[in-house]
């Protein structure tokens, strides 16, 4: 019944099969109570980042819990959609707390303990925790890779001593022979298998994630100078990561080990087919001067440092993901790492704020930085003041506002909850989910929006609609028509708000149903005006 189970089990355990069985079916139980649970008491929140404390004191084993949530997942047509919303996000919440965990012993190992290529494999796991991604299959492919070098180097030399060792068992001493391996390897990754730096497409945060480098063969210096040394190093050639200004180095000794002198080196550019560079060429590279400490050999963490901050910095440039989520889970790693780290507890504190989420969470962060930093406590102050009252208003909620169709205010309204209709002036097609008699917002968007340029300006309907490309956007009734041809609309938050897709419109969810209480059959009967005869 549950063949995905199998892998937690040997043949040569002594497993009493009635037992799991029962564990399993109440874990299933209980993990549909807590997802059916979940609109009801987060229907109002962006996301609902408080509401794990009851997953967290699971009385069942987590597998088995998430096996269920991926029973969910994976359901067969377009129903359910609101169980699969929750279930992925509760999916998500329980495997980044399990990678976080394993990011913190992993960090507490002795640094000849820790694997470049594991520590990506966790960035990577963090930030795509619905992806099937593990160390063991990253770690094949870069042996599969090796293989092929070491293919080439065989032809090359046949009595090379990288051939008789398994990865990593030996460090070649002589330069010359660590030189073949590295030409074998610029032979097979750069002209064999076509890896190349992402000059086209430098800000996707593909290029930073090393399964999707394996994928796609190509990313930033960084990832593919994880790559690089990974090879490298199993080969018997100890290469060094260097965090150079502006483009991620590797740098390998020509001198006597251990040497300080930056002379000493040839730096390898990853990102640039494997180029060696001398000391001057790495200043050519990013076009100025740097000091010595800049060719220095990083840690581990600190090159985890540094993908993290990468991604941190895309996460600031995304403007279409309204959930900020890139930026929220690099700021969770780099304060993995460094907890105390005022700054990126501050953004933290305020991205929390801006999207009106946690502010519980809010308060304690905030707390923790007043005590770190007292000078902080003009910006902390104006945070906890209105945090505070953000937690008043919501106590004060009595509920959701219910929109009658009958009313007589809402006469003009012509279009209805989980209709697919198209932008007349934009032509991108969306699925209304929520309506006003009138336009809702503040004078400055209106302005902005250029609204009173419209023939009937705000005092018309306007509708919140989600729209394919992954935005919420709010539209004038003007500019919304009946969709000639209805789709499904490929949006992350479509199960907040409905049910199931019938093939021709949505229907709502019992939330927005609650709030929206006579538009079901308006869109019923709307859709059977419209598209019947053409179905027919």
């Amino acid at each position: 019944r549950w063949p995905s189970l199998l892998k937690y089990y040997s043949h040569t355990d002594g497993v009493s099969w009635l037992e799991e069985y029962k564990a399993r079916h109440n874990a299933g139980l209980e993990a549909q109570r807590i997802v059916a649970s979940f609109s009801k008491r987060f229907f109002s929140e962006h996301v609902p980042c408080d509401g794990f404390s009851d997953i967290e004191t699971l009385g069942c084993p987590s597998h088995f819990f998430e096996d269920e949530l991926m029973c969910i997942l994976n359901m067969e047509g377009r129903k359910g959609l609101t169980w699969k919303y929750y279930a992925k996000k509760i999916l998500y919440f329980l495997r980044q707390q399990n990678i976080l965990k394993n990011l913190k012993e992993y960090l507490q190992r002795p640094t000849d303990r820790q694997s470049f290529l594991e520590g990506a494999v966790l960035i990577d796991q963090y930030c795509n925790p619905l992806s099937d991604i593990c160390l063991k299959s990253v770690q094949a492919q870069v042996d599969d890779i090796t293989d092929k070098v070491r293919k080439v180097l065989r032809t090359k030399n046949p009595r090379h001593p990288s051939l008789a060792s398994k990865a990593g068992e030996i460090l070649i001493p002589e330069v010359e022979l660590q030189r073949q391996v590295l030409d074998a390897m610029n032979c097979v990754l750069y002209e064999q298998l076509k890896y190349k730096g992402n000059e086209l497409d430098y800000y996707n945060s593909l290029n930073s994630y090393i399964h999707q480098v394996l994928i796609r063969r190509t990313g930033i210096p960084i990832s593919l100078s994880v790559l690089y040394l990974t090879i490298a190093r199993q080969l018997g050639v100890k290469l060094e990561p260097v965090n150079f200004p502006s483009h991620f180095l590797l740098r390998w000794c020509q001198g006597k080990e251990g040497s300080t002198d930056i002379f000493d080196y040839t730096y390898i550019d990853a990102f640039g087919k494997g180029k060696q560079l001398t000391v001057k060429e790495c200043e050519y590279l990013i076009g100025h001067h740097v000091t010595e400490e800049f060719y220095g050999v990083v840690t581990s963490k600190e090159v985890l440092q540094r993908m993290v901050g990468n991604l941190l910095n895309l996460g600031k440039r995304e403007s279409t993901d309204q959930s900020y989520q890139l930026l929220r889970d690099s700021l969770d790693l780099y304060l993995a790492m460094y907890p105390d780290n005022v700054q990126h507890l501050m953004l933290q504190a305020r991205l929390y704020f801006h999207l009106g989420i946690w502010p519980e969470k809010v308060l304690d962060i905030l707390q923790h930085i007043q005590a770190l930093d007292p000078s902080q406590h003009g910006a902390v102050g104006y945070l906890v003041q209105h945090t505070l009252e953000h937690i008043e208003r919501r106590k004060e909620e009595v509920g959701p506002e219910v929109k009658h169709r009958s009313d007589e205010k809402h006469k003009e309204v012509c279009f209805s909850i989980g209709l697919i209709m198209k932008h007349k002036r934009y032509g991108y097609n969306c699925v209304i989910y929520g309506w006003d008699p009138a336009c809702m917002m503040g004078h400055e968007w209106i302005r902005n929006m250029n609204v009173h340029s419209l023939p009937h300006g705000p005092h018309q309907p306007f509708y919140n609609v989600l729209v394919e490309d992954g935005s919420c956007r709010y539209a004038a009734q003007e500019n919304l028509e009946y969709n000639s041809e209805p789709r499904e609309i490929p949006h992350p938050d479509i199960g907040r708000y409905f049910s199931e897709f019938t093939g021709i419109h949505y229907l709502a969810n019992t939330e927005l149903e609650i709030r929206y209480p006579e538009d079901l059959e308006l869109t019923r009967a709307t859709v059977q005006k419209i598209y019947s005869s053409g179905k027919e």
